[in-house]
């Protein structure tokens, strides 16, 4: 957050194997001067990508209702495809074009590959019927909601493995091949234990999806928020595996556990509310790069900047199942819709946006200038 306390670079010749959007918890001076430059009205100007497109996809496709029964699934299953491109293969092959051919090339590779998954989805939630990919309805069961529960934990699986393990073991590998085994990877375990805990009926898929989004919710802070502090100050890599991956799951938990138990929230609504901090975190952290709290010292600016995440999230919790009311969502889905509002349609927005389009078409430093600008917080 500030270049006031920077983490101790690796040894020359010693690449740091973590995602750039977790890297110890600050920019180098040069790319937080820059932030500090340039923000809020870089963020301010990729709102002009990221709002349209979240519109897009929360209600462009035949209303709010029918875009979340068919865009929602197919959203979900493209997000392990888009951080594979963006934290993996560092926006390969879109990096063999200038942009905005780049970002282009890379959003179609993610909506293809999206699609794909999703008919797999659609094989093993209800058949070979794969009309019910696009045109779902009583004749063709679709992905809503049968399938959401195992497309988000696979996301988060993918989260668990880019962030908090940082990529190991697969991350010595060439990118490509790594990028490529840690989807197959996240697919398998999560479709392992989708079919050992949901599909044998032991676990309610509403809660198993809650479970898991409460966990991505906790990667999002410390991992995006807060750019793996205090984890990134432990230097024994094992042990700082370990402390993350314990923290995180046991977070995730502790938070479903009390939202279920205590406040007696339903499934849904955990999962909303979850999502909705997912969303917003991206908001605040990557697209807007934490600002103002950039502008302070490490301890009140995360302070600051997790403050600003936690008041959007209540804000918008409050408000979008009253705009779902208002564009004749049923009742029963509008905090589906909530959280395929800020899970898929936002968080997809801001991604694209800042992680694989770069912030076209806004200036950003290049290669070589310095400022090892992440396009993060």
């Amino acid at each position: 957050m500030s270049s006031e306390r920077l983490v101790t670079a690796p040894p020359a010749g010693i690449p740091d194997a973590r995602p750039a959007v977790s890297r110890p918890d600050a920019l180098s001076p040069a790319a937080l001067a820059d932030a500090r430059a340039n923000q809020p009205v870089r963020g301010l100007i990729g709102l002009a990508f990221v709002l349209p497109v979240t519109v897009l996809l929360s209600a462009a496709a035949g209303g709010a209702l029918h875009s979340l029964v068919v865009l929602g699934p197919l959203t979900t299953f493209a997000l392990p495809i888009m951080a594979m491109i963006a934290f993996w293969w560092e926006d390969w092959p879109g990096t063999r074009f200038s942009r905005p051919w780049s970002g282009l090339y890379d959003t179609a590779l993610v909506v293809a590959g999206g699609v794909v998954l999703a008919v797999l989805g659609q094989l093993i939630v209800n058949g070979s019927d794969l009309a019910g990919v696009f045109v779902p309805g009583p004749a063709h069961p679709g992905l809503d909601p049968a399938a959401n529960s195992l497309a988000g934990s696979i996301f988060t699986l993918v989260l668990q493995l880019t962030l908090v393990c940082e990529r190991r073991p697969l991350g010595r590998l060439h990118p490509i091949p790594a990028g490529l085994a840690a989807v197959a990877l996240c697919w398998v375990l999560g479709l392992v234990a989708w079919l050992a805990l949901v599909r044998s009926d032991a676990v309610e898929s509403e809660n198993y999806g809650a479970w898991f989004t409460s966990i991505g919710a906790w990667q999002m802070l410390f991992w995006v928020a807060l750019r793996g502090w205090p984890f990134a100050r432990v230097d024994r890599t094992p042990r700082r595996l370990l402390l993350g991956n314990v923290t995180v799951v046991a977070c995730g938990w502790a938070a479903y556990l009390l939202a279920f138990h205590v406040l007696d929230w339903p499934g849904p609504r955990i999962t909303a509310t979850a999502g909705a901090a997912i969303g917003c975190i991206l908001l605040v952290a990557m697209l807007f790069e934490a600002w103002p709290a950039i502008r302070l010292t490490p301890v009140p600016g995360r302070t600051l900047a997790v403050l600003i995440a936690v008041a959007l999230t209540a804000l918008l919790v409050w408000l979008l199942p009253k705009l779902a009311h208002a564009l004749d969502v049923p009742q029963e889905r509008e905090w589906s819709w909530t959280t395929h509002v800020m899970l898929n349609a936002l968080s997809t927005a801001v991604i694209l946006h800042v992680a694989v389009w770069k912030r076209w078409p806004v200036r950003t430093p290049p290669a070589g200038s310095g400022a090892r600008h992440d396009d993060a917080p």
